[in-house]
């Protein structure tokens, strides 16, 4: 070393060593609920050809439609998408099918993007922390999620992933939220997401949210006597467990409060 110069590290005092041990173990948790659901859940318990999940998943492509096409963002066609916790590349193929040719997403669980590599052979799909988005800022059109949040329990970890979102999205661009706004008592891995939440994980940012989804376990009771029983019980805010939501950043020229 050259006379004179003095390198000095500094250690990490015991609040960020904190932070970052909850991180870690926040995420082994996560991991270890994929591993439980893999092997409580039967595989096909989400399949469309059970037909209360055809039902609830035609109904919030309905509403997603509904929602982008107000926003004018809808059809897709040249637009810009990243899926956060894009899991099998369920919603990454609906984006598909509304003409994005643009597709990206990250997730946690390998074995899950491995599933959606194979069926989306062109997209740019990364195993990681959605923490840390491997994106540059102001990259999409629209930014997704669907039921990420609830499966997180860390606040800190919930802020940062809800920063990146941000951070990646266009100045114009749109950030589609759904997930459930209360907690499942049979499922004791996820944690609604209040609307109080959602405003405050996305401060300065215009929040246009609505209940949608009829409750799951009903629905399960009721699509297969009546499809018409169930969209008509849908209609009751009550029974509606989940948000779906616009949020955009408020500086944007146009943006509905």
């Amino acid at each position: 070393m050259s006379a004179g110069i003095s390198l000095q590290t500094q250690a990490p005092n015991d609040e960020v060593l904190a932070e970052v041990h909850a991180e870690d173990d926040e995420i082994l948790r996560i991991r270890a609920e994929y591993e439980r659901r893999s092997r409580e859940i039967p595989r096909d318990f989400y399949s469309w050809a059970r037909l209360p999940n055809y039902f609830l998943d035609t109904q919030l492509v309905r509403d997603c439609i509904v929602e982008l096409r107000r926003e004018r963002m809808f059809p897709l066609e040249g637009r810009s998408v990243a899926d956060i916790g894009c899991g099998s590349g369920r919603w990454l193929l609906e984006f598909a099918q509304w003409e994005a040719s643009d597709l990206h997403g990250i997730d946690l669980d390998e074995a899950r993007l491995t599933r959606a590599k194979e069926r989306l052979p062109s997209a740019d799909l990364r195993t990681g922390d959605a923490q840390y988005l491997p994106w540059a800022s102001d990259s999409f059109d629209l930014v997704s999620h669907f039921t990420l949040f609830s499966s997180i329990f860390d606040k800190s970890m919930k802020k940062q992933i809800a920063a990146e979102m941000l951070r990646v999205v266009k100045p114009e661009g749109v950030i589609l939220w759904f997930d459930s706004r209360i907690n499942n008592p049979r499922n004791p891995g996820m944690r609604g997401i209040p609307a109080d939440e959602i405003r405050a994980l996305f401060p300065d940012c215009s929040v246009r949210l609505r209940r949608v989804t009829l409750a799951p376990p009903l629905a399960r009771v009721i699509v297969p006597r009546s499809w018409i029983a169930a969209a008509m019980l849908e209609k009751v805010p009550f029974l509606r467990t989940h948000y779906l939501g616009i949020i955009r950043k408020r500086h944007n020229s146009g943006v509905r409060a």
